[in-house]
C-alpha cells in the first residue's frame, strides 16, 4: 500500500454484503476504496459462506417483494462482468401441513400478488406430480414459483472481492477495526492492527461483530446472534436431486421452519432449520452440530422428501445475526451525530440479497441517497429503539423468541 491512509470509501467486514458493496463502490470509485476484514477472506466464521444459498421472488412481506427482482439484476450484472455463473434457477417451493400454517402460505401468496409476482397455489398431489420427490398428499398446502433457485456463496463473495480489486480497491484480511474517531473536518478515523486510516463514508456490514465495531461510536443495534447448521447427505438418488429436477423449498411448522436445496459443488442434498439454534456471542459459539436438529431434519425428510436421505456427508455451523423483527438495517447514524457511518445488518436471510444490498449501500455512500425503497429499514424503528419489544425470528411465522440477546465481545 505504501503507506496510503486516505480513503474516500472504507467497507468494514467482506463478507456477502460487504464484498458486494466493495464491488460496486469499485465501479464508481475505483482506487478510492478500502476494505477491511478482521479473518481471512472466505472464512466460516460468520454467516456468508458455503456451497450454495436460497434466492427467490417469493416472500412474505412487501418490503422484500418490491426488491427481490433486482436481485437478480444485480447478480447478473456480476456475473456478466466476471462471465461466471453464480445463479441457477430450479423453480422453488413453500409448503406446509393445512391443519398447521396455512396462513404463511396466504401471506406468501398476497405478497406475490400484491407485486405481479406469478405463483401456481397447489395442492400437495399437485406438487408431487410435478416434483415426485415430495411424497407429500392433500393434506398439504403449497405454492410454487418458478423463478427461485441458489446462489455459489463462496464463489460469489470471491468474484466480488475479485472485480473490486481489478476496479482498483484495495481489500486488507486480518484487519479488525478497532476503533472508530471523527476528526474536526468530518473525516472518519478508523483504527486497525495495520495502522489507521481515514475515510469520508464508513460502511459497516460487519455481521456477528457489527457492534463492536459501532461501540466506539455511541451506536448500538439490538441483535440476536444464533449458531445454526445444514445438514448434506449423500443420496443414491442423485439423479433426481441436481438443479435441474429438484427446487428449493421452505417447509413451515409450527416449531421449525426447515428449508432444502438440490446438490452443487461437491456437496449433496442439503437441508437446514431457519433460527433454530440456540443465542451465542462470537466468543462462546462453538462449531459443533447440534445432534437434536439433525434428527429434527432427518425425521422432516423421512415425512416429506425420503429419497433425498442418504448418509450424512456433514452438519456445518454458521451465525444468523437478527435484529428483533427480523427485517434489514440499512441506514447511516446520522441520528447519533455520524451521518458519514452507514450500517447494514442482513438479519440473517441477506445473502439473496447481497450484491443489491452492496450496490444500495455504495449509492447511499457516494450519493448519499439510493434509488431503491429501504424507508422501512431504517434503524430508529420501534423493534430497535425499544428495549421491550418481543422478538420475533421466525420469517412470516412468528413464535419464536429467544432466552437471551447475543453479549458483546472484543474483536
Amino acid at each position: 500500500m505504501e503507506g496510503r491512509r486516505y480513503f474516500e470509501y472504507i467497507v468494514v467486514g467482506c463478507g456477502g454484503v460487504g464484498s458486494g458493496t466493495l464491488y460496486w463502490l469499485s465501479k464508481k470509485a475505483g482506487i478510492d476504496v478500502l476494505g477491511l476484514e478482521q479473518f481471512e477472506l472466505g472464512h466460516h466464521n460468520g454467516g456468508s459462506q458455503d456451497h450454495s444459498r436460497i434466492i427467490r421472488l417469493a416472500y412474505h412481506d412487501n418490503r422484500y417483494t418490491k426488491l427481490t427482482p433486482d436481485t437478480y439484476k444485480a447478480w447478473e450484472a456480476v456475473e456478466k462482468e466476471s462471465g461466471l455463473q453464480l445463479v441457477y434457477n430450479t423453480g422453488g417451493v413453500q409448503f406446509t401441513r393445512k391443519d398447521e400454517m396455512s396462513h404463511v402460505i396466504d401471506a406468501y401468496a398476497k405478497a406475490m400478488a400484491e407485486n405481479n409476482i406469478s405463483f401456481e397455489r397447489l395442492t400437495g398431489s399437485q406438487l408431487r406430480a410435478k416434483f415426485p420427490q415430495f411424497e407429500i398428499d392433500d393434506t398439504y398446502d403449497t405454492i410454487y414459483q418458478p423463478i427461485a433457485g441458489l446462489v455459489d456463496a463462496a464463489l460469489a463473495n470471491s468474484v466480488h472481492i475479485q472485480l473490486a480489486r481489478a476496479n482498483g480497491a484495495t481489500v486488507l484480511e486480518h484487519c479488525p477495526v478497532q476503533k472508530i474517531e471523527k476528526l474536526p473536518n468530518g473525516r472518519v478515523l478508523v483504527h486497525t492492527p495495520k495502522g489507521i486510516f481515514q475515510c469520508r463514508r464508513l460502511i459497516v456490514t460487519a455481521g456477528a461483530w457489527i457492534n463492536h465495531v459501532l461501540g466506539s461510536i455511541g451506536v448500538h443495534i439490538p441483535v440476536y446472534v444464533t449458531q445454526e447448521q445444514v445438514t448434506y447427505f449423500a443420496t443414491p438418488n442423485v439423479k433426481d436431486f441436481t438443479k435441474a429436477k429438484y427446487p428449493i423449498w421452505i417447509y413451515h411448522s409450527p416449531k421449525y421452519d426447515f428449508y432444502g436445496m438440490p446438490m452443487h459443488g461437491n456437496s449433496g442434498s442439503k437441508i437446514g432449520i431457519d433460527a433454530g439454534g440456540p443465542v451465542v456471542s462470537v466468543d462462546t459459539r462453538n462449531y459443533e452440530p447440534d445432534k437434536t436438529r439433525e434428527q429434527a431434519c432427518i425425521k422432516h425428510l423421512e415425512r416429506t422428501i425420503p429419497r433425498s436421505l442418504g448418509p450424512i456427508m456433514y452438519t456445518k455451523t454458521c451465525l444468523y445475526t437478527m435484529t428483533p423483527d427480523r427485517h434489514f438495517v440499512v441506514d447511516d447514524c446520522s441520528k447519533n451525530g455520524w451521518d458519514n457511518v452507514i450500517v447494514c445488518c442482513g438479519a440473517g436471510h441477506a445473502f439473496k440479497f447481497a450484491s443489491l444490498l452492496g450496490k444500495i449501500l455504495s449509492e447511499m455512500a457516494i450519493d448519499g441517497k439510493t434509488k431503491y425503497d429501504i424507508s422501512q429499514f431504517n434503524i430508529d424503528r420501534e423493534a430497535i429503539t425499544n428495549p421491550d419489544w418481543t422478538p420475533t425470528l421466525y420469517m412470516g411465522t412468528g413464535g419464536k423468541v429467544p432466552t437471551k440477546q447475543s453479549s458483546a465481545s472484543k474483536l
